[in-house]
This record gives structure tokens, sequence and C-alpha cells, in this order.
């Protein structure tokens, strides 16, 4: 069995993937870690540190767990994608504007594997004229949807006169302002201190408004240790059983002073694993644990300030966004926290637009907000943006037409067509396929839609090209006959087959000169043309191979075809509505290099799975309506010492450090590995930023910026203090995802398994000062072993035959894809008793009551039979009832009078007027607005069907998959001692 490596392509050539290759190169041995370096000579990144893993230390427990040695926290290759340039100030002009594909470095050479398409939008080489400094508040109308109104700055106030001499103004403004004397800055040669600007030292307050200057006699003073070290305290888990907190897991917070903690950027928006960076890679491989990001990037915010310049400040060496956590070096220079290059302050920064004073930088929006968003000026841009283009790309064979979707389709559609972003400018436009293809021509003018059909697939071509993209404003009554009339047109159809490979060709060539979103709707096999797909899953096999096959796509078609629409700001959403089996691994690739979505709906029918249709209308509902960014780039930075290796997610990896997002969403998520490539130890702190560059719905194009501040640090416990459970949890799950995909599921597996040995070994050899019996861990930790068997027990790397193929290729999809919040949901879920909601500790919001039952340990003795449980798996609800459940809960919440009762297949909460009633409807409401898709609720008893897969959430027993948590923990006990 082999083991493959990181050395994995995403379709270019370059060393940075977001997932491995259909033909994965750099093979080495199972023996070594999901972050081991991979083999010399194989198109990967040189590597500095040997792998860490002796090859048979680990013996195979019983139960069908791993039989040899696979851990996860070996050294990452090293890549010197963030060695910074210094360059030697250019006093009278700033940098040049970038290409928007680049906006955010650039000093990177080109990478010859990935030449820029034409089509893309660049900036111009000229930087633009230097503008009058002042800033005044605008109202807040360009702020996207859903938002409370945030403070959105223009540059419009006219600063001082300018025959005012600079320095009079300076301290004029200096004393007026009270801004920190020159003193307290770090001293520069040849800078002297006006006498008007000298009063005494910092104070607190003021010392971390220009933090790094002072970071590290602050820090050196703050070690994790000077706190009660709550987080290392030694738990044995072999003894403590109830180790989940009552409500969610709350995120570690970064060892920094509280002032600057507060201008951190948000953990759901941004945050790391470690919440204390080790100052060497040595440190960091002696932990034992993963080191990355986890991303958030186009979260819906209900405050985001936004900001409008004509000079959007930024580093000139490195291209970082001016942020929180920079230095003043004085009132006119900054010294960049990534690169550390000293800047100059541009004139019409020193006007604040909050205070309306001038003379004070460090209090701008940008210096006091850790996620802000840029108006970009024209610069960032060499064509116009784009409009919203939105083409829908139906299946209207046999078997489409009989499981009623397109009725849903379009009545959705029509219902949504008022809430679909965008402007004046959007347009619209439909295909549709069986073994043919068929356009609609919808231009101004005729009286009812045009149907044209091209029967050539195999040279496919797109009729009046002009006419069949349609501006919805102009044409919204044509359109609308079109979605009246569709499903009935295709109702008597007998055509079985699918050329879905040729309609997105003819898709991509209709959107290709523009640009927009593409959504698909699949539900069978493609058979016919170009893409065509056979059957590779057999349940007979599956049942009794050792191992999971086909987890690889088995053609390139999808994949060069998604990366040809990333190049022309094309993304490609998938909607699978099948009931038999389709070839995800292979279909999802269209989704995965576009920066798409893919959404699966098993057993799709209208009448016979009316749970389906639900989650089906609920899920199209927001997915047409939420916000979206068009041709984005996202660019992610750190301070230099430290690298990216590899990218989870969705998306092209167009250079070492740019991510292609043809479109973004709120709803997707990044994952992004680390490695410390030179050691960091005259630092105290180190940032991260993420900046987005995109084309919102109205046609502006905007920045958003996030950077986090972290602290530095040189001893194995601060590290442990400071890991983050829940986060290395998720970079470990897209981790095993590429493996099971390289390498093989059951490599995956012992890599996770492995992953936990490793960190609790580290922390017991290293960290504990008193040695004790037992499997020892750190209270920060504790729930790691729990959250691995979960994993093991998951959808996507649970072993044995009952998974079907694509839905075990569609988890692992979700956990590449999913937001940090929405993928612990689907890992670990919630269970809460529901049959005593009181209103003790309950949330009030908007004159609701919302109760709050604890969480519950997710074993079957958890369970009572007099009581009702709700089970929250993230997608999908169970509300358990037990045979003895309580007569009076049956009647006021179910509405049924016994337990015989309550129908096999209720699939809703009745609304009647009783308290009981009332709060478990509102839990469940609550818990459903927590996440962006519609989660089905079952309402099961014994005798449900569905019985079973409630049962396969309680992790903590025994299945046929893996060990109970109990026999776990003396496995990882038993490796550990050895």
């Amino acid at each position: 069995m082999s083991s493959g490596g990181f050395a994995s392509q995403n379709g270019a050539g370059g060393s940075h993937a977001n997932g491995p290759s259909q033909n994965p190169v750099g093979v080495f041995s199972s023996n070594q870690g999901f972050m081991a370096p991979p083999q010399p000579g194989f198109n990967t990144l040189p590597t500095k540190d040997p792998g860490l893993y002796s090859s048979s230390r680990h013996q195979p427990p019983p139960l069908g767990t791993p039989n040899h040695r696979s851990g996860l926290s070996g050294p990452p290759p090293s890549s010197n994608c963030y060695q910074l340039p210094q360059q030697p100030p250019q006093p009278q002009h700033p940098p040049h504007p970038q290409h928007p594909q680049q906006p955010l470095h650039p000093q990177h050479p080109p990478q010859p594997q990935h030449p820029p398409h034409p089509q893309h939008p660049q900036q111009p080489l000229h930087p633009p004229p230097p503008q009058q400094p002042g800033w005044s508040p605008v109202p807040s109308a360009m702020h996207h949807s859903g938002s409370s109104a945030p403070p959105v700055f223009h540059n419009t106030m006219q600063p001082p006169a300018p025959s005012v001499n600079n320095a009079a103004v300076t301290a004029a403004a200096g004393q007026m302002h009270t801004y920190p004397s020159l003193q307290a800055y770090q001293s520069v040669s040849g800078v002297q201190t006006p006498p008007a600007m000298s009063p005494p030292a910092l104070t607190h307050t003021q010392l971390y408004t220009q933090p790094s200057a002072q970071l590290s006699p602050s820090l050196a003073a703050l070690s994790l240790q000077s706190q009660p070290p709550e987080a290392l305290r030694a738990i044995n888990l072999l003894q403590e059983r109830s180790l989940l907190p009552p409500g969610a897991v709350t995120p570690p917070v970064p060892c920094l002073p509280q002032d600057l903690q507060k201008l951190n950027c948000s953990p759901e928006v941004f945050r790391c694993t470690l919440t204390s960076i080790p100052q060497t890679q040595s440190l960091l491989n002696k932990a034992k644990l993963p080191l990355g990001l986890l991303l958030h990037p186009f979260k819906s915010l209900s405050q985001l300030p936004v900001v409008t310049s004509s000079n959007i400040v930024r580093c000139r060496s490195c291209r970082t966004y001016i942020n929180p956590f920079v230095t003043f070096m004085d009132p006119r220079r900054w010294k960049c926290n990534l690169c550390h290059r000293v800047n100059d302050v541009p004139e019409e920064f020193m006007y604040n637009p909050v205070s309306r004073s001038y003379g004070v930088p460090h209090k701008r929006p940008e210096v006091q907000n850790a996620t802000i968003e840029f108006i970009a000026p024209s610069e960032y841009m060499l064509r116009p943006p784009q409009p919203a283009v939105y083409l829908f790309v139906l299946d209207v064979s046999h078997n489409a037409v009989e499981t009623g979707y397109l009725d849903v389709v379009c009545q959705t559609l029509l219902d949504s067509l008022d809430s679909l972003p965008g402007d004046a400018r959007t347009k619209i436009g439909f295909i549709t396929f069986d073994s043919n293809i068929h356009f609609y021509n919808m231009q101004e003018g005729l009286s009812q839609p045009q149907m044209l059909i091209v029967s050539d697939i195999d040279d496919v071509f797109v009729p009046t090209p002009d006419s069949l993209l349609v501006n919805l404003k102009e044409c919204r009554e044509l359109v609308q006959d079109l979605l009246t009339s569709l499903p009935q047109m295709f109702g008597q159809t007998m055509e079985t087959q699918s050329a879905l490979g040729p309609a997105l060709q003819a898709a991509f060539k209709l959107l290709s000169p523009t640009g927009g979103r593409m959504s698909v709707f699949q539900t069978q096999l493609p058979t016919l043309g170009i893409g065509a797909l056979k059957p590779r899953e057999e349940p007979s096999q599956r049942a009794n191979a050792k191992d999971v096959q086909h987890l690889s796509p088995a053609t390139d078609f999808y994949k060069k075809l998604a990366l040809d629409c990333s190049g022309h700001h094309v993304a490609v959403d998938l909607f699978l509505l099948s009931a038999q089996y389709s070839d995800l691994s292979s279909l999802g690739c269209i989704s995965r290099y576009s920066a798409g979505s893919v959404y699966f709906y098993p057993s799709y029918h209208k009448q016979h799975n009316p749970p389906q249709t639900e989650r089906l209308q609920k899920d199209l509902k927001r997915y047409l309506t939420r916000k979206i960014g068009f041709e984005a780039v996202m660019r992610i930075r750190c301070t230099k010492g430290l690298s990216i290796h590899t990218f989870h997610g969705n998306f092209f990896v167009r250079s070492t450090d740019l991510l292609s997002l043809p479109n973004v969403n709120p709803d997707a998520g990044f994952a992004v590995q680390m490695s410390i490539e030179e050691n960091l130890l005259d630092l105290q702190t180190v940032s991260f930023q993420a900046a987005l560059l995109y084309t919102a719905s109205k046609g502006e194009r905007r920045i958003r910026v996030h950077t986090l501040c972290l602290p530095v640090v040189n001893s194995l416990s601060d590290i442990f203090a400071g890991a983050d459970v829940q986060a290395i949890t998720a970079l470990l799950a897209s981790m095993a995802v590429d493996r099971s995909v390289t390498a093989s599921l059951s490599d995956a597996r012992d890599a996770l398994i492995n992953a936990a040995i490793d960190s609790l070994a580290s922390y017991r050899s290293s960290v504990l000062t008193v040695q004790q019996p037992g499997l020892l861990t750190p209270a920060c930790l504790r729930l790691l072993p729990l959250y691995i068997l979960a994993l093991l027990k998951h959808k996507a790397f649970r072993a044995g035959g009952s998974t079907r193929l694509d839905e075990r290729v569609f988890a692992m999809c979700q956990l590449k894809h999913q937001p940090l919040a929405y993928l612990m949901m689907m890992v670990h879920p919630g269970l809460y008793r529901v049959d005593e909601l009181t209103d003790e500790g309950a949330l009030n919001i908007n004159d609701r009551t919302i109760p709050q039952p604890r969480a519950l340990q997710l074993s079957v003795e958890k369970l009572s039979g007099d009581a009702a449980f709700l089970m929250d798996c993230g997608t999908v609800m169970y509300l358990w009832v037990g045979r003895n459940c309580s007569p009076v809960f049956l009647t006021e919440v179910l509405g049924v009078p016994s337990y015989a009762a309550v129908p096999l297949n209720m699939n809703q909460l009745p609304e009647l007027d009783t308290a009981r009633s009332s709060r478990l409807r509102a839990f469940v409401d609550w818990l459903r607005e927590q996440r962006p898709f519609h989660p089905i609720l079952h309402v099961i008893r014994d005798e449900s069907p569905l019985k079973a897969e409630f049962m396969q959430n309680m992790i903590e027993d025994l299945s046929e998959s893996a060990l109970s948590y109990y026999e776990f923990l003396l496995h990882l006990q038993q490796q550990i001692s050895k």
C-alpha cells in the first residue's frame, strides 16, 4: 500500500495545491505523514528538514483500526513565496498599482506555468495623481444587503491650506489632538523631535494604537505561564468522561495585551490552529501539532467599516495593507508588520475621517479595524467591472423530468427574480439539455421565448450568441414566460440520454466574454459526448473491498474545463439530484477548480421524498439571493519567516499565494497549511493578512482585508496552551481528504489516529513536569481524541461498505469547502434533551426566548426511553422520541395522543399553541438560523427506518467502522506508552 505525497498539483504545474491531482506524483512510503516532505525531483519545493517518523511505532488495535504508521505533523515543504525583497524608498511616486489578479504582491516573480489570461482586468502602469486629504462620512447604501449600516468614509474633506508649513501643522496637530510623543516612537537617525510634540510618555491606551513599536517590552512581561495555566491543566481522559462544555466550544484567545487583542481579527473570520506561534520549525516539529489558518473571508458581517480613498495605503515592498499591527515610527512613517519595511505616510492619510482631525494617522479606520473593506479606485481595473451574469444549465432528460425538480427550480427562480444580486446591467440566460442542447432566444421584441436546438454535440457552437444572455430588466416578461412553460415543455419526453459535457462547453462559450455564474442541475450519469462517464461503483464490490476505490476522477475533462472557466471568471455550481450513482468524484471537479459549490440531494423526488424537496427550495432560495462577488482573487500574506505551502478549498492557485475565485460567496471557507521557513527569534509577534479583491454585484470593485496578529513563543508549554482544537481538527480533516485521494482511505485513517498519538505523546514527554498514569492531555486539547474518532466515523472516512460512493465524496467536498463553524456541526453533532425545555439560561433575541439545553455526549447511554432528544448534525436534525415519552410532550409538541401514533415519516413540528411547542420550535428555528443551508428535521422512533442513521452518529459507541470512544482512548494510551 502506498501513500501519496503533497506534491499534487491543481492544474497548472505549480507547487501549491488545493487538493490532489488525478495522477499524483511524488509517491513516498506509507510511514510518512500528511506534512512529511515529498521526495525530491517531483515538481515540489525543496525541504529543509527530514521526516520525523519511524515506520512501525504504532501497532494495530482490534476492530478495523489501522495497521501501519502514517502521522500528520512532520515538517512541511518550505517555499520561498514570502521572501520579500527590501527596496530603497522612492520619495516621489508610490509603486505602480498591481494587476487585479495580483493586487497584493508586486515583487513575485512571474510564474511561467500560469500565464495571465487576457480577459483578466488589469491595473494600468501609472499610479493615480495624489489627491488632497480629507474625508467625510457618507450613507452606507453601498454596503451589502442584510447588514446594518456600517461606517463608510469618503475622501472629500479638504485639508489645511497648502501654504501652511507642514512641520508647523504637524506640531500644532500634535498639541491639539495629543498625538503621542515622538520620544515614545522608535528612535530614527536624522529625525528630531519638534519641541511642540514632547508630552510625557505614552499612556497604556496610546501604547497599543501603534502596537508593534512597543510589543517587545509588553509581551516580555506577559508570559503565558504568569496566568493560571488552565489550558495546560492535565486531564486523564480515561477517568473524565464529561468533557463537553455546556454550550459552544470557544476558541482560545491569543496571549496579547488586552488593548491589542481588542483590535484582532474575529476568530469567526480568521483563526490559526496555534494561537502562539513557535519561534522555529524544529520547535513546531517537536510539538507535533499542525500549523495552519482557517479563513471565512466573505462571511456576512453586520458591522463592516467601508472606506473610499483615492490612495489605499500599502507597504511599498510586500504590498501589505496598512493595518492595526503596523508600527508608526513617527507621524510621517510606518513600519510594515510583515516585511519590516519603513514606509512614508501619504499626506491624505494624515486626516482622520472619524474625528475629522489632522495629524493622527494611528487613529484612522484602517489602523483601528482588523477587518475592513475598501472601495477600490479605478486604477484597480483595466476594463469596467463585469455585470452580474447568471446562466442556468438544466437537465431535461426523462429521468430529470420524472423527479419533478424542474417545477421546484423554475418556481423558486420566479419567486426570486427581484432578489437576484445585481444592477440595471444584470443578465440571465438558460440552456437545457438531454441528448441535444437547447438554447433560448429571449431578445427584446419577441412575443415569446424562441428555442434553438443544437444536435451536433461533438462540435458545439452557440447560435445567436448576442441574444441568449439577455438583460433581466428589459426582458423580464420573456424570462417569466420561459420559467412558467419549461416544466411542461419536456413533460412527455422519453429521451434518456444526458450530454452534460457538451452542454457545459456551450455554456462556457456563452459566458466566457463576460464571466459570471453557471448553475448546473444534473440528475444522472452523463452518457453522451465528451465527458461521458461509465458506472464505477458496484455495491457488491463495495461491501467486500479492503479499501474504497474510485475516489479520484475518471476523466480530466471536467477539471480542464473548470480551469478554462476560472481563466475567464466563470464559476460553476453543481446541483446533483440523483437516486443512482453519478460519479461525483469526476463531476465535482467542475466546481472545485472554478471556485464553485456542490449541492447534493440523494434520492431526490418531489413526491416520494418531500424533505429533500423542502431542502432544495430553501437552499436554492439562499443561493439565488445571497451576496456574491465576481472576478475575485485572494492573496494571503504572512510575516517574513513564515511560508504557505498548501491550500484547501474550491479555487485555482494562480501563483504561489494567489487564489483565483471567479465567484466568491459568503458560505465558502478555506484552509492553509503553513511552515516556519526562517527562525522568528527576533520577533514578538507575527501577522497574517488575507486580502480579497472582487467586483460587487452593483459593479463596484472592492477589497476586503483581514489581519490577524499572534504572539511568538519559545516553549512547548506555550505552544500547547494556545492550541485551537477545532481549528486543528478542521485542518486535519482537509489534509485527510487529500490523503484519501492521493493514497488510500486507510492511509488517511491511520494518519488521523497518529495525529492524536503524536500530539499527546509530545505533551506527555515534553510539557508534563510530573508523570502520571493514564492518558493525559492538556485541557485545551481534551476534545482532540473525541474529534479524531468523530472524523473516523464520519461519512468521508468511515470504513465498511455501508456508505455509497457519491455520499462519501460529497462528505469530503463538505470538509474541504465548509467554514469551520459549519464543518464542526457535521463532524461532531450536538445532542440535547428537549422534552423538558425551560427558560432558565435562555437567550432573548428579538423578543424571542431561545432555550439553551446542555449538550450531551453522543452515546446511547445518554438516551432515556421516557424522554425526547434532538440531534443536530448540521445538514440534518433528528428528534428521537423514547417509547415511554411523556404523553404531555407527545400531545403538546407533536400533536399525537400516543407513542404509537407518531408517524414514521414525520418531518415537521406542528405549530401548536402550547409553551412546550413554542420552546422547541424556537430552539430548532434558532439552530437553523445559525447556518446557510437548511437542515431537514426527521421525527423518529424505534420503528423508524432512519433510526440506524441516528445511531450511526453516536460516535462514542462501538460501530462497524471504528472502536468505541473508551476503546479508542485505550489504544492511544497503549501507543503512547510504547
